[in-house]
């Protein structure tokens, strides 16, 4: 599970609106502890996922679809498969959206569904800074019948199924058309999980994410994204995703990330239609565990519609 375990001025309201939501956000990780969010390489396609404030950002419809297969070679390695839709309503300070997960890691079985929200303010002329929550609840089951084990116990006789449990998270995301920067905590509330490293169900820890990239317009068809994501979890090392893509000609995406003292990964996708994106990863171990695995694949298949007023005539690029 460790590796699982691995982020001009404003006007006087918003920084007031910011102030206090980050106070919620860090106030309330004082006493909770969080179940564990699953994280894809290709996270930048579905921020939704980590941050709700993201909901409705790109001022359309989107739609992404992600297929994990971490490990693959390692029998009860995780399987991951993620859904996220959000729209703009009709006031387009308001964003919602809803985020579906199913993860599976050896005997264990958990199904997340969110609903996000999120309420944008203007900041200054090119900025925009959105405040973001979600609510849902998760699905826990636990069948220790599935598997051989190492070291037995008595807890390998108590199965968990379906146990229901509520969601609470929060988030800020400020961006421009060319930058973006992002704080979020996926779940204030304690839950358990299923330690692939113990063979036995633990507690989760707070989880933090800081996200943040730059698009550099180097021609009309050449475009470059440094970008990195940091996330930390109480009593392990903060994991550090760095990553640089290629966007040509406002179709063709390639590029490459590490993990620091985790992995590799080279990334590639393509706009096969208007509106229809194909992106696909593969991820190379740096540690002891690239003996033992054919490394990681994700396949995500997005849809964005068109907005209604074409305000920018080239793809956002986050």
């Amino acid at each position: 599970m460790k590796n699982r375990s691995q982020f001009k001025s404003f006007n006087t309201k918003a920084s007031v609106g910011c102030i206090v939501l980050l106070a919620i956000l860090f106030g309330f990780t004082n006493t909770t502890s969080a179940q564990q969010t699953p994280q894809f390489t290709q996270y930048m396609y579905n921020t939704m996922s980590i941050n709700p404030a993201y909901a409705g950002s790109l001022q359309t419809l989107d739609i992404v679809g992600t297929y994990r297969d971490q490990w693959r070679g390692i029998d009860g390695a995780p399987v991951t498969q993620n859904l996220g839709i959000h729209s703009p309503l009709r006031n387009e300070k308001v964003g919602v959206g809803l985020n579906l997960t199913n993860d599976k890691l050896g005997p264990a079985k958990q199904f997340f569904a969110d609903a996000n929200f999120s309420y944008t303010v203007q900041v200054n002329p090119t900025a925009k800074l959105a405040f973001g929550l979600k609510t849902g609840v998760r699905i826990f089951n636990v069948d220790f019948t599935e598997g051989d084990f190492v070291n037995p116990n008595d807890q390998l006789n108590n199965n968990i199924d379906n146990r229901a449990s509520v969601n609470l998270g929060g988030g800020l995301y400020l961006h421009s058309n060319n930058w973006y920067l992002g704080l979020s905590i996926p779940d204030f509330l304690s839950d358990d999980f299923y330690d692939d490293n113990d063979e036995a169900v633990a507690e989760e820890e707070i989880q933090y994410f800081l996200i943040g990239g730059y698009v550099f317009d180097f021609s009309q068809d050449l475009k470059f994204k440094p970008a990195f994501l940091a996330k930390y979890l109480d009593g392990t090392p903060l994991v550090v995703d760095v990553s640089a893509n290629f966007l040509l000609y406002d179709r063709l995406t390639l590029g490459a990330s590490y993990r620091f003292e985790d992995s590799f990964s080279g990334v590639v996708g393509f706009e096969v239609l208007k509106g229809f994106f194909a992106g696909y990863s593969y991820d190379a171990s740096t540690t002891e565990l690239s003996n033992y695995n054919d490394g990681t694949h994700e396949l995500i298949l997005r849809y964005t519609a068109p907005p209604k007023i074409e305000i920018i005539e080239s793809p956002r690029f986050f």
